[in-house]
């Protein structure tokens, strides 16, 4: 079986994999969870990594195709010259692992050991305390034989 892509309607992604699913049909959509700052609050929310956009695994002559463009949710099969457009499996493979080692990261932790590469405590060893807003960071550097908060734009941190 090979992976090819399709195209689902604006904000129906979860819909089309449910019917695709229905009618046994291999899929991948791949999500990551996103943080978005709200209200002036951050929040979390899984989005979709390649928006507009699942994967499906089906034989060339699977009669399915024919059901393809009919299911609810689905726009068109992504191809070209009027053929479907085959997805190598190491494709697949490689993102489904990356996405695992996304989520096994988890991004920054509060309590975690990081290096400021940016601006005026460049070099300097810090610990990571807090997100403050979209694009800083509260975090604990040791200066004059005490800790010390600080703010740092999140660019100038290295985990």
């Amino acid at each position: 079986m090979t992976w090819y892509a399709l195209q689902h309607k604006p904000a129906q992604g979860d819909r089309a994999v449910l019917h695709l699913q229905n009618q046994d049909v291999a899929c991948f959509f791949p999500k990551i969870e996103v943080e978005k700052i709200k209200a002036s609050k951050r929040t979390k929310k899984l989005e979709p990594l390649f928006p507009g956009y699942l994967f499906v695994n089906l034989e060339q002559t699977d009669p399915m195709w024919a059901k393809l463009r009919s299911t609810r949710g689905i726009t068109r099969i992504v191809g070209f010259a009027n053929k479907p457009a085959a997805i190598d499996d190491a494709v697949i493979d490689h993102i489904k692992a990356s996405m695992d080692k996304v989520a096994e990261q988890g991004g920054i932790k509060s309590g975690q050991p990081i290096e400021l590469d940016d601006g005026p405590f460049k070099g300097i060893s810090a610990i990571f305390q807090a997100y403050d807003g979209e694009e800083r960071a509260i975090v604990l550097i040791t200066f004059m034989q005490k800790q010390q908060q600080v703010r740092v734009p999140v660019s100038a941190i290295r985990g």
